[in-house]
């Protein structure tokens, strides 16, 4: 079996990411996609999120009857940063060495990974792979490769795929509703009732 593991702060979740984790999953063959919101997204620890229940609640509304994504609440379950390394290495706990599993991330993550924790042991559990819009150049990943070994470098290098370019952002999407602004056709529909009826980001806007 083939899993993709997809994580991200999904403040709101929209039509972009799913997408995006469409087009991995095709490309890589993947049977299911795990969505994971973040409790606490170590790249960002000073930025207010909306409350891990709603963020919870707007995956699983997007995902509804969509037979190749799940949700996971481990993320936001667990104490401290959301680390890749620690999601991972309890994903390949459960579901054992018979299944392979990837990691989603977007080109700017990429050109991070050599900040993140821990990398050498996400890349022993998993393959990681970027989504980048096409014609993106990812370039040489020097820092990567000075951490990593050749095969590991290599591999992240080889598993960039293109996908549709999707010019919607949660940012976007944060402010229209903060400016009364529609948000039809940016996010599925049960998550627009969603932030409707709870009245989530009329209020606060944060830059990400």
């Amino acid at each position: 079996m083939r899993v993709a593991l997809f994580g991200g702060s999904f403040d709101p979740i929209h039509h972009g990411h799913l997408i995006i984790a469409r087009a991995v999953a095709e490309h890589v063959h993947a049977d299911r996609v795990i969505l994971l919101p973040s409790r606490l997204p170590p790249h960002k620890p000073n930025v207010g999120l909306a409350d891990g229940s709603h963020r919870a609640a707007m995956v699983q509304a997007a995902i509804a009857g969509d037979p190749l994504f799940e949700f996971s609440d481990h993320d936001l379950t667990c104490d401290g940063p959301s680390y890749t390394a620690h999601t991972v290495a309890h994903f390949h706990e459960q579901f054992g060495d018979e299944t392979e599993l990837f990691w989603i991330i977007g080109a700017d993550a990429l050109l991070e990974l050599h900040t993140w924790y821990k990398p050498a042991e996400i890349l022993a559990h998993c393959r990681v792979v970027t989504a980048v819009r096409p014609g993106y150049e990812v370039g040489a990943l020097t820092e990567l490769g000075a951490i990593l070994s050749a095969d590991k470098a290599e591999r992240v290098r080889g598993d960039v795929v293109q996908t549709p370019r999707i010019d919607i952002s949660a940012t976007m999407v944060r402010k229209r509703v903060a400016a009364g602004q529609s948000i039809r056709y940016l996010v599925p529909e049960n998550v627009e009732r969603y932030i409707a009826a709870h009245g989530l980001y009329t209020s606060h806007v944060r830059a990400n």
